[in-house]
């Protein structure tokens, strides 16, 4: 090319959820059977959505008007209704003007990152979820900025680090909060929230928060919308239907702007977030029209009931049969659908190996793991999927030094459910000795 004409963050952008599936699929061509545990898609494994919701977009798509561009920010019924929500239960008050629609929350995130300034920093949580930590790193062109999460305290955010890390690093403008958390299935509690709003008040820093599992919690646990505390920090709250209604395909969630009259560079940023869909013309205008009959109608509240105790229960399941493995550290899941297991520091090694029983499925396997930068958390999801046909991924690929893996929760059946932990169990053991 005459010039360079490749983005200088080209190379931040990776999604290892994804990519693990190209090698699922050639193993499975190869003669692995694979049950995909990777993606959090709870229609692809086998979410049977109930005909009153059916219906209710049945209907939609009976009328002209589906079919039409809808406002930039959106439909003004459905930001109504949703602002209404917002209102009732929490204590910054916001009206329609205040959400604006994107094409998923995918959307929302890259937009959010990709307008803002080149040198400000949104630190994010470290694992973290892939398309917040490439957004952002593409963004800047550099490596993701990120405090920990501690599995030995049940994956809560390590606030000294995240406290040190704004601290030392002027260019840090934003905090991103994920809650219910994703890769982990950590809830905060009230208390660890309010801290890091604290943090963000005391360094002048706007909030990100990603709540689009909000309403996904279990195991006696609580916690709170971003509304309720945050109370004159300028915050984004991120939210959607792709995970609770669940409706991942159509591609539908919203930001909920708080507090955005309290200063004129976060007031200029959300203006320059709205520009940009304007050029775009609007979002999806379909799934914005049967978001209110659907989280309105009588049955919804016990439909998403039976959903999270269905979680809650196949979580306990999980954590009982991994907990008691030696070499990994295990946290109970109790928001989401995910579950992240870390390995002790040291348990893994460069020769450990599980049996391949297909030789072109092994000589393909010692040729991945093989390959330079494969990290030692990347080499055993490879070998348990070619061993067993699970398919996982690594947690380096969360942007985050701890080494491990996630997995979802999302399988209905429970015998197949508990089959698949206790295969996991075996081979952690198994490999781990090998």
């Amino acid at each position: 090319m005459r010039n360079n004409i490749v983005h200088i963050g080209a190379g931040e952008l990776t999604y290892e959820i994804r990519a693990i599936v190209e090698i699922a699929e050639t193993l499975g061509k190869l003669g692995i059977k694979t049950n995909m545990e990777n993606i959090g898609d709870p229609i692809a494994k086998g979410e049977k959505i109930p005909k009153w919701m059916k219906q209710i977009v049945a209907d939609l798509a009976m009328t002209d008007c589906s079919y039409g561009y809808c406002a930039t920010k959106g439909i003004l019924e459905t930001r109504q209704f949703l602002a209404d929500i917002t209102n009732k239960r929490g204590k910054v008050q916001i009206t329609a003007e205040d959400i604006i629609f994107f094409n998923g929350l995918g959307d929302a995130i890259q937009k959010v990152y990709g307008l803002l300034k080149r040198e400000a920093r949104v630190i994010g949580p470290s694992p973290t979820y892939s398309t917040h930590s490439s957004g952002e790193a593409a963004h800047a062109g550099q490596a993701p900025v990120s405090y920990r999460l501690d599995p030995d305290n049940n994956w809560y955010p390590d606030l000294d680090d995240l406290r040190l890390s704004i601290k030392y690093n002027p260019a840090i403008s934003g905090l991103l909060i994920i809650n219910p958390d994703n890769p982990t299935g950590a809830v905060y509690p009230e208390r660890v929230l309010m801290e890091m709003i604290t943090i963000a008040r005391e360094y002048d820093l706007f909030i990100i928060c990603d709540e689009i599992y909000h309403n996904i919690i279990y195991n006696g646990e609580s916690t709170k919308p971003l509304s309720d505390l945050v109370g004159d920090v300028p915050t984004i709250a991120m939210k959607g239907i792709s995970k609770e209604v669940p409706w991942p395909g159509s591609r539908c969630g919203w930001i909920e702007v708080y507090n955005r009259d309290k200063d004129p560079l976060f007031d200029r940023y959300i203006q320059s977030i709205i520009d940009s869909k304007m050029v775009e013309v609007c979002s999806t205008t379909l799934p914005q029209k049967a978001i209110p009959p659907i989280l309105s109608h009588p049955k919804y509240p016990q439909y998403l009931k039976e959903r999270t105790s269905r979680y809650e229960k196949f979580s306990n399941i999980a954590y009982d049969i991994l907990k008691t493995v030696d070499g990994i550290k295990v946290n109970r899941t109790n928001g989401a659908f995910y579950m992240s297991i870390a390995f002790e520091p040291s348990a893994l090694q460069a020769k450990q190996f599980l049996p391949i029983e297909i030789p072109q499925v092994k000589e393909m396997i010692e040729d991945l793991v093989a390959q330079p930068g494969t990290s030692h958390d990347k080499r055993f999801v490879y070998y348990l999927l070619a061993s067993t046909g699970i398919c996982v991924v690594p947690l380096t690929s969360f942007s985050t030094a701890e080494q491990g893996f996630r997995i979802t929760l999302l399988e209905r059946d429970e015998q197949e459910f508990t089959k698949i932990f206790e295969i996991i169990a075996a081979s952690i053991k198994a490999y781990l000795n090998s």
